[in-house]
């Protein structure tokens, strides 16, 4: 490698008079790769660490689907009779208040994650998230208690979304650090296929309950029933939670740490929570999770969300046949989510991505147009059009996002990246489109609000590197054997001068 190559800021002239010293200074920014400084994985170690985060974020969707696919019985629980517009919006407003206290989640639970570890972080949230969520389930009625209901019911929707502030940044750092790089886009797929599992769980309580006991039965007491199964699931999740070790690149950096070096006491610095720090240091790659996270979060809370409201209320269908079409639909996409991770390490995070980014863009006007033709051909054509355009970013906004920032600030800037835009762009989602058709009187609106999320997200796609099977920023480079670690060392290794 020439010595032009190396520092190209260098004096042309001092690179002539004294090679060594920029060799050895070359040498010392960027060691020779030892075998010991390779991660081999441990296979099991892995899927048992994919299990726990994936169950975590099932869990963190059902919450907010249960509460999304019963938003119009929840408008009529916790809030005074009258306009059921009003209602609907109250309900949607209560459902994006949870919002509003992400990036305070975030802020507080990422850069603990990057000084305690992800594991004892990902516990805590689980346990908040599982306890605000049992609560909604006992709050009485508006009947009963007035404006007490949905002052509770804010308050634990307000701690759902504190938790949640700490969930997906962690979630995703903890499958994308134990994964190994080739397989990263494959195991950080099944965080998503979670998300379509809770989804898929919460619309099947709902339905099943709505077509068993009834309209009435469920506005009566049948909607508590989806929000108590919270409890269980809750226990479970911290079960596989804790018996898991940190991660490989999470032990690597404290192993760092440990040694007095400047490097140690760059890492001690940045992960005690330093926010100014993260925001100083990490601002451009904050911009680009922002603008990625904003137009993946409005489409899959526009399809996963707001879409058996809006057929409900938009187009007349009844509840139970919207959530069916949704509900069919989604297990097509979690059927596939996994192949498609899979076509994310072999093609690229960046095409996969603006496969996506771009069918949102053409193809979201037409699939509303079909929908609003009415008849279930039509409407489920409509759907599985957005559904495969979203899919491609489900199974690859998990492995991109934490590649984004480097290890020891990893947890914590994710964590704040993606839920400053969660608030901003996600919970607000239904509630924006909600008032969109009522001022404008169109139902093509949601159309038109995911096309402009799809566009910034391909301008987001465009500016990001590609980082398919290439390590994470501050970690070692990750293989699944010890063969392919040998590989790696000799392919890496100097040619012999002779």
């Amino acid at each position: 490698m020439p010595a032009t190559d190396r520092d190209p800021a260098a004096d042309p002239g001092a690179l002539r008079r004294h090679p060594r010293l920029f060799r050895a200074a070359d040498r010392r920014k960027r060691p020779r790769l030892r075998r010991t400084d390779i991660t081999v994985t441990d296979e099991a170690a892995v899927r048992r660490a994919v299990k726990a985060a994936s169950l975590g974020n099932a869990m963190e969707w059902f919450d907010f689907g249960v509460y999304a696919y019963l938003a119009a019985t929840l408008g009529r629980v916790f809030f005074p009779s009258g306009n059921d517009t009003v209602q609907l919006l109250s309900s949607f407003a209560t459902f994006a208040v949870a919002f509003l206290v992400r990036p305070l989640g975030g802020m507080f639970f990422g850069p603990m994650g990057d000084r305690l570890g992800r594991k004892k972080v990902l516990a805590l949230t689980m346990i908040l998230m599982a306890v605000g969520t049992f609560a909604i389930g006992l709050i009485p009625s508006y009947a009963s208690i007035g404006f007490w209901a949905p002052a509770l019911l804010i308050a634990f929707r307000m701690l759902q979304g504190f938790s949640t502030g700490g969930e997906y940044g962690g979630a995703s750092t903890f499958i994308a650090e134990y994964a190994p790089d080739r397989r990263r886009g494959y195991f950080g797929s099944f965080l998503e296929a979670g998300t379509l599992a809770g989804y898929i769980g919460a619309a099947g309580l709902v339905t099943a309950l709505t077509a068993w006991l009834g309209s009435d039965t469920m506005e009566a007491w049948g909607w508590r029933v989806p929000f108590l199964v919270a409890g269980p699931l809750g226990l479970v999740g911290l079960h596989l939670r804790m018996r898991l070790d940190e991660t490989p690149a999470f032990q690597h950096l404290e192993t760092d740490a440990a040694h007095p070096s400047e490097a140690a006491d760059a890492v001690e610095t940045t992960t005690k929570g330093d926010l100014a720090k993260i925001f100083r240091e990490q601002w451009p790659m904050l911009l680009l999770c922002v603008a990625l996270v904003g137009a993946y979060n409005i489409t899959d809370y526009m399809v996963l969300s707001y879409m058996p409201t809006y057929l409900s209320d938009e187009l007349g269908y009844s509840e139970t046949h919207g959530l069916l079409i949704l509900l069919l639909v989604m297990v097509l996409l979690m059927l596939i989510v996994t192949r498609v991770g899979r076509l994310s390490d072999r093609f690229g995070r960046k095409p996969v991505l603006m496969t996506g980014m771009l069918g949102f863009l053409l193809l979201s006007l037409p699939a509303f147009l079909l929908i609003g033709r009415g008849g279930i051909p039509a409407v489920t054509a409509g759907m599985l059009m957005l559904g495969l355009s979203l899919v491609c970013m489900l199974a690859t906004m998990s492995s991109a996002l934490p590649a984004l920032f480097p290890t020891d600030v990893r947890y914590g800037s994710l964590s704040v990246g993606y839920n400053l835009s969660t608030s901003l762009f996600g919970g607000t989602t239904p509630l924006v489109i909600t008032a969109l058709i009522g001022a404008t009187g169109s139902n093509l609106m949601p159309a038109y609000y995911a096309m402009g999320a799809a566009l910034v997200g391909v301008v987001a796609v465009a500016c990001m590197k590609e980082t398919a099977q290439q390590p994470l920023e501050g970690s070692p480079p990750s293989v699944e054997t010890h063969e392919e670690a040998a590989e790696m060392v000799m392919s890496r290794a100097p040619e012999p001068k002779f």
